[in-house]
Parts: structure tokens; sequence; C-alpha cells
């Protein structure tokens, strides 16, 4: 009986060990929940919204991937120091330079009997676009035969006037005789082969080729199958379509500052811009205009300019003072609550950045701060940044 009075006591203290236990956890969880009294619901809210703002990032971000810029209209251009004063605008117009255009003539009188090629056909360097049939190519083939006859009778004799001098039977003076007469012939032969390739004669003898001198398309054509031309008549022009130099005309004043190695943009319309840098200047004004004609290289040729093509240019003459200026095309600042704005290209897109404007001329505007030289920004579609960025802060 007294042992089982002890186990019960036993059971007992268990039983209140284990309930205060319970207490204390619980007390615990409720001081908690009283310090942090933060909801699961809220903690959920304040998770959306950190998500959303990384999902929208920054204050006047637009999010653009580089590969849909031009599927949206978006181009971009980096900037560079300069101001309206320093920038010298011109009318300039795409020609071919000296190496990018052949005028292909008669080289004798004679008529028109094959062409070849038409206006606009591709012809390549040294190719035969027509030929003439001419006297004169009768008359130089008789005169390279004679030549070519008289060089072997002349060293014919020669190595017979050599062979007596070696046996002793003929003087030393008659071997050099012989052998001044077959230089000459020698010379002879090569003046008339010569001749005959600058006349172009074929090798039937009767015709003289028409050949091109570099690789292009046929400009202009002035031939006509039959017709009689003369020696020196422009038959046809060829012209490198990929062989452009642009001229711009600047006026006397503006070009005095100019050097060779200036940097210059071309405009070439539709937002589309081309560097290029300044070759040379004529010393010389045109009587027309009156102005000096600056030669400017491009760096490259776009496949959409062409010889004849006319255009604005912009030059930046070294030496001068932007004061920290930077000249943007006015398509660029656009106004976004009240503020003038430019839309510099981050990673994954553009920030609008407020700047200070200044004047505005031909299209352009100066901006005085906000923008350093080497940002790019975007120049032609940033209505289109404008119209998203508005859309976004809308949603937002």
């Amino acid at each position: 009986m007294e042992l089982d009075l002890t186990d019960e006591r036993k059971k007992f203290i268990a039983i209140a060990g284990g309930l205060a236990l319970l207490a204390g956890v619980g007390g615990l969880l409720i001081g908690r929940a009283i310090d942090d009294p933060v909801a699961p619901g809220a903690a959920a809210e304040e998770g959306e919204h950190a998500e959303e703002e990384e999902e929208h990032g920054p204050e006047g971000f637009v999010a653009v991937a580089s590969e849909n810029f031009s599927s949206i209209g978006i181009k971009t251009e980096k900037v560079a120091a300069g101001s309206l004063g320093s920038e010298i605008l011109a009318q300039a117009t795409a020609t071919a330079p000296p190496t990018g255009r052949s005028s292909l003539t008669a080289r004798a009188d004679g008529a028109i009997t094959r062409i070849y090629k038409r206006l606009g056909d591709a012809v390549g360097a040294g190719e035969t676009v027509a030929l003439l049939e001419s006297r004169e190519a009768a008359a130089i083939m008789a005169e390279r035969a004679s030549a070519a006859a008289r060089a072997q009778a002349t060293t014919s004799a020669l190595n017979r006037e050599r062979r007596l001098f070696e046996e002793k039977i003929t003087a030393r003076q008659d071997l050099e005789g012989a052998q001044a007469e077959a230089a000459q012939a020698q010379a002879e032969l090569r003046r008339t082969e010569a001749a005959v390739r600058a006349a172009g004669v074929t090798s039937d003898g009767r015709h003289i080729a028409v050949r091109s001198l570099i690789g292009g398309r046929i400009t202009k054509m002035d031939a006509e199958l039959g017709a009689f031309v003369s020696a020196g008549t422009e038959l046809f022009e060829v012209a490198n379509p990929r062989s452009v130099q642009i001229e711009a005309a600047v006026p006397w004043a503006d070009a005095q500052r100019i050097r060779p190695g200036d940097a210059a943009v071309v405009e070439l319309g539709g937002g589309e811009t081309l560097q290029a840098v300044v070759r040379s200047t004529t010393p010389s004004l045109d009587p027309e205009s009156r102005a000096a004609t600056v030669v400017l290289s491009p760096a490259g040729i776009p496949a959409g300019l062409t010889q004849g093509q006319a255009f604005r240019v912009r030059i930046m003459p070294r030496g001068g003072d932007p004061d920290g200026r930077i000249v943007l095309p006015e398509g660029a600042v656009q106004s976004v609550e009240g503020r003038d704005v430019v839309f510099v290209q981050v990673r994954g897109g553009f920030q609008a950045t407020p700047v200070t404007v200044g004047e505005r001329s031909g299209g352009r505007i100066e901006i005085l701060e906000g923008l350093k030289p080497g940002a790019v920004i975007a120049t032609e579609g940033a209505f289109v940044l404008k119209s998203q960025l508005g859309a976004s802060e809308a949603e937002h």
C-alpha cells in the first residue's frame, strides 16, 4: 500500500512539470508577437512592393532591350563636347573620287561594231565594253609585225657576226655594229607592242577594244552600234558605287577655321548619321557659289549613300572652345513634367536625365548642364521613350 502511494506521487510531479514547461513556451511566443506585430499579410505586401520597385527600376527609367531599338525607331549617338558657335553647318554632295570614276574613250578612229554592256550594267576592271573596227588597228599591227621581223633579222645577223668574230674572220667593229642594230630593232619592237596594248588592238588585228579601267557600273553611255567615232570620243562612263567622297560648300570665313583631320558628321536624313574626317580644303573659291570646297572622307559607305546625293554636314574644327557644352538634335530633348530631359542609355534601357538647354539653331540645341561628353543618348525615338515613361508611371 505504501508502494502504490509513492508511484501516484511520482506521476503527479511529472504532470506538474510538463504543465510548467508549456506555460513557459507560450509566454515566449506571446512576447515575440507583442515585440513584432507585423502580420503575415503585411510582410507579403511589403515583398510585392519590393519586387514591383525592382521591376520598374529607378524613377525615370524606361526598360528597352537593345535588340528592339530599330523596331521602335530608336537611334543612339555618342555625344561629344561642342557648341553652336564652333559647329560649321554646310550643304554637301556625295561625289566620286578620282579613283572611283573612269571615262572610256575611243583610242582611235573607227566604227562601233560590238557593244557588250548597257547602261547600269556591272563591269570589271579590264573588261571589254565595246569593239571598234578601225584601219588604225591594222596599221598598228602591221607596224608591229614589221618591227618583229626586223628584230629577228638583226638578232640572226648578230649571232652570225659573233661567230665570225670568234673565228677571227671579221673585225670587232663589225660585231659592235651588229649589236647596235639588234638593240635598235628590239627597242622598236617594244615600242610597237606598247602601242598595240595602249590602243587595245585585238588579236585579229582589225578591232580596238574599249576596256574599263576600274570595276563598277555603267553610269553614262554615248555609244551606238555602227556609229563612226573619232579618237578621244567618250563612249562610256564607269563609276564605283562603293567609292565615295563628300564635297561640302563652306563660306570662306568658316573655311579658314577648318584643317585636315577635323571631325565631321554627315546627316543622311531620317535620323541616320555618318562620321567623316576632313581630307582637304580647296585654296580657291567656286566662281558661282563663292564658297570653298571642303572634301570629307566618310568612315565607311552605308547602303543608303550614293554618288550625287545631297545632304547637310556638320564640321567641328579643332581648337574651338565649347565651354563644357554639348550640341544635340532638337528631337533628343523632351519635356517631362515641365523639365527638359534627354534619355541616356543605361543597362537594360534608358534613363531620363534632366538637362539645362541653351541656344537653338538649325535643328540643333545646346546642352549647358546635365550631360557629359561620352554619354550615349537616344537621338531618334526620344518621344517614344517619353510616351513609355508616362505610361509606366501612370500604371505604377
